[in-house]
Parts: structure tokens; sequence; C-alpha cells
């Protein structure tokens, strides 16, 4: 399949550049994956769509302030690093600006706390960085980083915990799992006494969702890998739902990929715990193991997270769709609305 058959116009405005005031009040489009019928709301009427015994599965990671601004020790020049894995031993994966400046051996200074030394070299600014300093890492990460932002969005976050969902509870990412920025915690508990189940899954998603593929044919990609976490308390709250007949909804395709990681392991069998990496990649022709429905935002033209909303619902579904948000000028993107795919 050639990656140009998920290409579409997007005008530049309707990238949401700033999230709203209020989570619940983005747009919400639903999309019956059977018959391609859509309908408009705003986001707290997804309520009406759920039903008392279906599962509503989050993404509980929380996004590191993984953006650091510092100078080169020896000659004071600008340095920008941002982490992306943490390999044990105060060592991270990262990705540094100007590449061509920051070579192995050089020294980056964060202010009078941090600093870091650069121990290997990889491609496309790619850097082993070993940091050193005094007290407790993260607490220091908080006050010197800033949220790494997708590339598309050009206006400055003021608040930071706008970028984090109200649930976000294990540091790790590199990116908010964004169709989660639309819950609040009064929403949940409204969710909750329909007699909806709420189940939680960590996924630290990486920048590697926001790279554009770099082949013509989608067989041909390779995705990045992410850890992900499925706990036995979700793992039994799966396999209930299951026996009742209803429905497991991922929110977001962060949770949608692990789950369907988990699935894939488990086969026909009861859904386990499980915990590592996965390189899942999701695109038409795929049959899902456990998801029955999808929340998520609306995605970037010939992206993997296009792919993936369209082997649950169908390509055509899915283009249609988004031509009709296009007219209809909903916000894309991060901090964009959000479409319910059932």
């Amino acid at each position: 399949m050639n990656v140009d058959l998920y290409d579409f116009e997007l005008p530049e405005r309707l990238i949401a550049q700033t999230p709203l005031l209020e989570r619940t009040s983005s747009r919400l489009l639903t999309l019956n994956k059977k018959d391609g019928k859509t309908q408009h709301h705003i986001f707290s009427d997804i309520i009406d769509y759920l039903n008392p015994g279906d599962t509503l599965v989050l993404n509980d990671t929380r996004v590191l302030p993984a953006r650091l601004f510092g100078v080169k020790e020896d000659t004071g020049a600008k340095a920008e690093v941002l982490l992306l894995k943490n390999l044990g031993e105060d060592q991270w994966e990262v990705l540094v600006k100007p590449g061509k400046k920051l070579r192995t051996g050089a020294v980056i200074v964060f202010g009078d706390e941090l600093k870091a030394t650069i121990m290997e070299e990889g491609e496309l600014g790619g850097r082993v960085l070993k940091f050193a300093y005094q007290g407790i890492f993260n607490e220091i990460l908080d006050r010197l980083g800033q949220m790494p932002l997708p590339p598309y969005i050009k206006e400055k976050l003021e608040d930071k915990e706008r970028y984090q969902t109200v649930y976000a509870r294990n540091e790790g990412s590199a990116a908010a799992p964004t169709a989660g920025l639309h819950f609040t915690e009064e929403l949940l508990d409204r969710i909750r006494a329909k007699g909806v189940t709420i189940a939680f899954v960590t996924l630290h998603v990486g920048l590697g969702t926001f790279r554009p593929m770099s082949v013509d044919r989608i067989e041909d990609h390779v995705m990045h890998e992410e850890y992900y976490v499925l706990p036995q308390e979700t793992a039994d709250i799966l396999n209930e739902t299951r026996v009742r007949g209803g429905r497991v909804i991922a929110v977001g395709t962060t949770s949608a990929r692990t789950l369907e990681t988990v699935s894939q392991k488990c086969g026909d069998g009861p859904i386990v715990k499980s915990s590592g990496w996965t390189q899942i990649f999701i695109y038409p022709g795929y049959q899902f193991g456990i998801v029955d429905a999808l929340i998520t935002n609306f995605h970037l033209p010939k992206s993997t997270l296009v792919m993936l909303v369209s082997a649950l619902a169908g390509r055509e579904h899915i283009l249609s769709a988004y031509q009709e948000a296009i007219e209809k000028e909903y916000r894309f993107f991060s901090f964009g609305d959000a479409m319910f795919i059932y």
C-alpha cells in the first residue's frame, strides 16, 4: 500500500496552537465504523455513547518537561537538548541542536545545577548524554525543563499542566497522549456513575509519533520502540468486560497500541499482565483483538496514526469524516478536537 493513499489537504489555520480553557468543551465528531455515519457534538456528550458494562482504557503516562536549553561549556554557544529515553545510570538518549557542533566529549551546562557530557553520537541529531547533578534529577528537570510540544505548535504553553491529562501519574513520555486531554475528573466521575469501568495502562510516548514516514510503501516503515505496562488489575477488568459482553474503548492511539500489543501476546487466551517494548504498527488489514471503539484526536496526513484509525474504521470512512471535519473547521492535532469511532 502506498503512503500517499493517506494524504489529505489540511489548511494550516486548523492546526490548534493553544488548548481550550475548558477541557470538555472541545468538539466531538462521532463515526460509526460500520456505515460511516457521522454526527457532531461537544466532548462532554461522549457519556451518551458509553454503555453500562463498557470499559474505558486510559494511558496514565506523564510527560517529562524534557526540553532543556543550555550552553557549551567551552564556547558558551547555545545548545538545545530533548530527552527521549532513560538508559539508566544518568544516561539518556536525546536529540540535540545544533547537531554539527555538539560532538562526543562536549559538555553542555544548564544553569548551576545540571551539566551533561556527550558520550555517543547517532543519526539525525541523536546523542547519548551522561548527566551530572546534585539532588533529585526529576526535581531539577521540573525546574529547568520545558514541555516538548510537537513541532507544529508554535505558541508558547503558559500552563505546563494543560499538556498533561488529569490522571497522568507515571513519568516518562516525550509527548502527551492527547485524546485524554479532553477529560476532567468530574466527567470521569459521571462516566463511572453510569456503570462504565475505567482501567489504566501506561505507554511512554516517543517523539517518533511526530516523525513523518520516509518510505513510499507502508509495509516498509519501521516503528519506533515505546515502553508499555498493562498491570494485572487492568488485565482482570478486560477479561471481566469480555465475559459480560461490554466494549473495550481505548482512549487514544497509545492505549489502543498497548492493548493490541498485549492481545498479540495472549492470543485467544485470557489477558494477563504484561510490560516491555512495543513496535506495533497497525494499518488497514489488521484485525483488532481487544479494542472495540476508540476516542482519538485528528491526526497528521500520511501518519501512522491516520493508518491506525483507518484500520479500525476503514480508509474511505476516515478520509470522508476528516473532510467533513475540515469543512466544519474542527481543530486538528494535539490541542484540537476529538473523534469517537464506534
